[in-house]
């Protein structure tokens, strides 16, 4: 019997790497000081009520920013172990088999676990405030799509110490993950950890255009809403018509590796361009889903900081709508060299030079935005005007990679890392960055230090550069992605060691940006005015942090910046009321975590293949969905008299 459970344990636990296993020891220190701090100030039922069970959209949006730091932790960290391992010729930092699973958790975590929490906590603290909301237009489903992503998100991470990571890359094409070559279950912990989180994604862009379309302010039409919020239209609609097809890719890849399907698995019948061709139907559209609402922040900070109006407000709304329709046409440029013919290869690589025009116009608009404004260079404004530059070479760098004949050359090498994260790190960082400085008081009621903050911009900055800049040398001098360990006599070790540096110096300036967050709780510098930076929308009429309602009354907005115009006196301020109304609120609710953690446990049964453990948290599901079918009492209202009192504390006056 010991032998069967020491044999278990061996296959259950990673084990025999030193790295993996300080990970193990300092996650389970970690956990057990969350436990004690927990336990020792009695912040359970304050965790359970405030936190775990809420369905205020801020709060949601505040534990998806959380998870996102966090991820951008982990990420980072399998960045700069990548690094060390090509820092130098010859190298064993990593063995090979965990640099590949580096490799691919890397661009998992990255992609899907840093950049789309970061981005879905944006769109949970704004859109409501920008619109003129109390809430989403579904509270009980926003609860449940965080849960979602934060047990989607907890399968994957998990896989690191139990079972073995995913190698077969951040996309895992077949035959790499297919069971002949990746008979372990890291493969599964990929599929299961991306599908529950997939489900998140898919219903948070449902709410959000139900909330877009449905929840806008008294007056307010398509046409005035502020840039930010048609950026996530924009995206959301992306969405729901993109993770379908992500939905249905995993689920046939699974099937082949769990029932015995051949999709995928050539000798058996089946097509693995098929599986390619699928991946990046979702995979081209979702690097648009990520960087459409970093263009909406840019929109807002530059409008902001300027003391102008947006230029060329229509033409930036019709070019986010058609760069998310022209997204799902440019899939095959990823796959030039596969062999479709000339004909197919002409027209992803005009869908794709085409893509090209509508986000140059948008940078011609936030110049001439700039153009004779009075800009303050706060730290939102500096990473707006720091991803100019690097979004320019990036977009020009993608036209190169567009052209069939010259990717021929370019394809899989080092040219194509660079680029992508040109347009990742440039585009989508450093608007997730911006918009994080910019609504930060909104979210905590004080704002973050701004000389720490600048100088965790000039790292970043600089380190991106020194790190990404060489890698356009390497692929033209013939590095190709995915390597492991290179030779002398190719001449790559200086540029490698360039790019090492640069990755440490961006590690530092997180490291910067988390003492600038640490300082700033500390030395809080206090937004009492609701409105810091001098704002020109709806989030920046009311109190820092947000009171749960909102807005004590709907405002009344009919004119784009409505805020500003009121400020300037140029339309009406919404009347104070003599007598608040009672506000309708809805009611917390432990189904969505519940249910969740039970999706958590119906991938984990699916990943080991327990179906023990997969019926019963599938009959668990089942009685959540009947226990939320058969729930009567999931509202309430904020009485008038506590609406008066919040409203008059924020302004000073007695009740």
């Amino acid at each position: 019997m010991f032998d069967n459970i020491k044999q278990f344990a061996s296959e259950f636990f990673v084990t025999g790497d030193p790295l993996i296993l300080g990970a193990q020891v300092s996650i389970g220190l970690s956990m057990v000081a969350i436990v004690f701090v927990l336990t020792f100030f009695k912040k359970w039922g304050w965790l359970w009520r405030e936190w775990l069970t809420s369905v205020d959209h801020k709060r949601i949006g505040i534990m998806y920013i959380i998870c996102s730091i966090l991820m951008l932790f982990r990420g980072g960290v399998d960045a700069l172990l990548m690094r060390m391992q090509l820092a130098m010729p010859d190298s064993n930092f990593l063995q090979p088999d965990h640099y590949n699973q580096i490799f691919t958790t890397h661009g998992v975590i990255m992609i899907l676990f840093m950049a789309m929490p970061l981005m879905f906590g944006l769109f949970n603290i704004v859109v409501p405030l920008q619109i003129g909301a109390r809430d989403v237009a579904y509270p009980f489903l926003n609860s449940l799509s965080f849960w979602m992503f934060f047990w989607g998100a907890m399968l994957f991470n998990v896989s690191f110490i139990i079972g073995g990571s995913p190698d077969a890359g951040w996309l895992s094409y077949p035959p790499l993950s297919e069971l002949s070559h990746s008979p372990g279950v890291g493969q599964n912990f990929y599929i299961w950890g991306i599908q529950i989180s997939g489900i998140g994604s898919l219903a948070t862009g449902i709410n959000f255009i139900v909330t877009i379309l449905k929840m806008r302010a008294p007056g307010m039409k398509l046409m005035q809403m502020p840039m930010f919020t048609w950026s996530v239209l924009s995206s959301c609609i992306t969405i729901i018509f993109a993770f379908p097809i992500l939905t249905v890719t995993l689920a046939l890849l699974f099937l082949d590796r769990f029932a015995g399907a051949h999709f995928f698995t050539l000798d058996g019948g089946g097509n693995p361009m098929m599986y390619i061709n699928l991946i990046w139907m979702w995979g081209h559209p979702e690097v648009y889903i990520v960087v459409l609402p970093a263009f909406g922040i840019f929109s807002e900070v530059v409008a902001t900081f300027s003391r102008k109006k947006l230029f060329g407000y229509k033409s930036m709304v019709f070019a986010m709508l058609i760069i998310s329709i022209l997204s799902f046409f440019t899939w095959a440029h990823h796959f030039f060299t596969m062999g479709s013919g000339a004909d197919v290869n002409a027209f992803f690589a005009i869908t794709t030079m085409t893509i090209a025009i509508p986000t140059g116009v948008k940078i011609f608009n936030w110049l001439f935005t700039m153009y004779r404004g009075k800009i303050r260079f706060t730290t939102p404004m500096l990473w707006t005007i720091a991803f100019i530059p690097c979004f320019v070479v990036g977009g020009m760098t993608g036209v190169l990679l567009s052209v069939a004949p010259a990717d021929f050359q370019f394809h899989n090498s080092y040219f194509l890392i660079a680029h992508f994260h040109q347009v990742l790190i440039g585009g989508v960082a450093f608007g997730y960055f911006a918009g994080l400085y910019y609504w930060w008081p909104k979210m905590f009621g004080f704002k973050l230090n701004e000389k720490i903050g600048k100088w965790a911009f000039w790292l970043w900055n600089i380190g991106f550069y020194v790190c990404f800049m060489p890698q356009y040398f390497l692929g033209l001098d013939g590095m190709t992605r995915r390597t492991y360990v290179y030779s002398w006599d190719m001449g790559w070790g200086p540029l490698n060691m360039v790019s090492t540096i640069g990755g440490f110096l961006m590690g530092i300036g997180f490291l910067f940006q988390v003492w600038q967050i640490a300082h700033s709780i500390k030395f809080r510098e206090a937004d009492t005015t609701g409105d810091p930076w001098d704002g020109r929308t709806l989030e920046w009429s009311i109190p820092s942090p947000a009171p749960i309602y909102n807005f004590a009354v709907l405002p009344k907005a009919d004119s784009i910046d409505v805020w500003w115009e009121q400020k300037q006196g140029k339309v009406a301020k919404t009347p104070v009321p003599k007598q608040y109304e009672p506000i309708h609120m809805p009611k917390n609710s432990a189904i969505p975590f519940i249910k969740s953690a039970l999706w958590f446990f119906v991938g984990f049964g699916f990943v080991w293949d327990w179906m023990w453990l997969t019926i019963p948290a599938m009959i668990g599901i089942a009685i959540c969905m009947l226990a939320r079918s058969f729930s009567y009492d999931t509202d309430y209202y904020i009485p008038a008299d506590e609406v008066k009192q919040t409203e008059a504390a924020w302004k000073g006056v007695k009740v």
